[in-house]
């Protein structure tokens, strides 16, 4: 998985660390939401803060 912010910056993290991402399927996937504290999968009701994804990627 790959996000890039506004300003140009990029970050990544294997799928698989994220199970619910991981076994959704492509549609599942591609229906999120975005807030201004990070991305919301409404029909896994699974959340990725920004936070945490540059937590998760440090490790």
């Amino acid at each position: 998985m790959f996000i890039r912010t506004a300003s140009g910056e990029e970050q990544s993290m294997p799928l698989e660390w994220l199970s619910r991402l991981s076994n959704a399927t492509q549609a599942e996937r591609e229906r999120f939401e975005l807030s201004p504290f990070g991305i919301h999968w409404p029909d896994l009701d699974e959340d990725l803060s920004f936070e945490g994804f540059y937590t998760y990627s440090k490790n």
